[in-house]
C-alpha cells in the first residue's frame, strides 16, 4: 500500500519523518511531493497511490481522475473545502478530515487577532482591553470551544451561537448559550467566526447582522473569507467608523478596504490558523494514522463524505 502526501506547503520535518516511521510499522509507504508548483506533478504522484493526504492542495475532479488507485483522502485539518467530495463519492474514494488537530492554534491566533485589533494593531493611541468585554462564538465546535475558553481567562463575558451544540455541552464550560444568531451578534462586542463555507453560509455575515452589534464592535474571521459579504462589509464599515475587522485569510476586496479603512482592517498574507510546528505535527500525525487505519482495518471515524 502507498500513501502519497502532496503539499505546496510541506509539513515540518519532524512530521514527515514520524509519518513515514508510523507507516513503515504498519507495512505502508509513504511518497512526498512537497512544494510543487506545476499541477501536473501531482496528477502524474496520485496515479498509483492507494492514500492522498494534503493541507490546503486541492483535491479536484481533474486529481480524482487521475488516481485509479485511489481510496482515501484525508486532509490535514479541520476544513474541507479544498476537497471535491462529489467527485469523491462518485468513484467510491473516502474522504476524512483531521478535527481538533489543529484547534488550538487556530483558538490563540484568535484571541491574538483580538488583542491586536483592540490595540488599534499596535500602532499607538488608546486602545480597550479584552477584559469584561462580551465575546459571541459563533460555531460552537472544536476552535470556537477553545477560544470560549481562552476569553473567559482573559475576564471576557463568553456567549454562543451554535443550533447543533446541545445547551447543556456550551453551559457546562460556563459559557452562555444564546437561542438566536440576531441575539448574539446585539450583545456581543467581539465576534468570532468558527462556521465553514458551504452553500448556506457564504456571504450569510451580512450587513443585517453586523448592524446589529454594539458600537466599537470587532469581528474577527479564523474560518473562511467566503462566509463575509464582503460588499455588506464595505458598506457598514463607511456608515460606521467604530467597526473593525481582522481577518485570517485576505478578503477580495483587501486593498478597497485598506484603502477606505486603514488599520481598522487587518489580514494575514497567507492562511496561519494552523501555522504552528505543533498543530503541523499533530495534523500530519492524524493524517496518517486515518489513512492507515481505513487502508488496513476501514475505520472510517472521520469520513466526511
Amino acid at each position: 500500500m502507498k500513501v502519497l502526501v502532496a503539499t505546496e506547503k510541506p509539513f515540518a520535518k519532524k512530521a514527515t519523518e514520524e509519518m513515514k516511521n508510523i507507516a513503515k510499522q504498519a507495512g505502508v509507504e509513504v511518497v512526498l511531493l512537497e512544494k510543487y508548483t506545476d499541477v501536473s506533478d501531482l496528477y502524474k504522484a496520485v496515479e498509483t497511490v492507494d492514500g492522498l493526504i494534503v493541507r490546503s492542495d486541492k483535491v479536484t475532479k481533474e486529481v480524482v481522475s487521475h488516481a485509479k488507485n485511489l481510496k482515501i483522502v484525508v486532509r490535514a485539518g479541520a476544513g474541507f473545502d479544498n476537497l471535491d467530495l462529489a467527485a469523491c463519492t462518485e468513484r467510491g474514494i473516502v474522504c476524512m478530515n483531521t478535527p481538533g488537530q489543529n484547534s488550538n492554534a487556530v483558538a490563540e491566533l484568535a484571541i491574538g487577532m483580538m488583542i491586536f485589533m483592540a490595540r488599534n494593531t499596535f500602532a499607538g493611541g488608546t486602545g480597550s482591553e479584552l477584559k469584561g468585554k462580551t465575546l459571541g462564538i459563533h460555531a460552537y465546535g472544536n476552535v470556537g470551544r477553545l477560544v470560549g475558553l481562552l476569553g473567559k481567562a482573559f475576564g471576557m463575558n463568553v456567549i454562543a451561537f451554535d443550533p447543533f451544540v446541545k445547551r447543556e455541552n456550551v453551559e457546562k464550560d460556563g459559557v452562555t448559550y444564546i437561542e438566536t444568531i440576531e441575539e448574539m451578534y446585539k450583545k456581543a462586542n467581539f465576534i468570532s467566526l468558527h462556521i465553514p463555507a458551504n452553500e448556506k453560509t457564504k456571504k450569510s455575515i451580512n450587513y443585517s447582522l453586523l448592524s446589529l452589534m454594539p458600537q466599537g464592535a470587532f469581528l474577527i474571521n479564523t474560518a473562511r473569507k467566503e462566509v463575509v459579504n464582503e460588499e455588506d462589509l464595505v458598506r457598514l464599515m463607511t456608515e460606521r467608523e467604530d467597526f473593525k475587522y481582522a481577518s485570517d485569510i485576505a478578503p477580495e476586496n483587501l486593498a478597497v478596504l485598506k484603502e477606505k479603512f486603514g488599520n481598522r482592517v487587518f489580514a494575514t498574507p497567507k492562511k496561519m490558523g494552523a501555522e504552528t510546528s505543533e498543530a503541523n505535527i499533530n495534523a500530519g500525525l492524524a493524517a496518517i494514522r486515518q489513512s492507515i487505519g481505513f487502508l488496513k482495518d476501514g475505520v472510517d471515524k472521520f469520513r466526511v463524505n
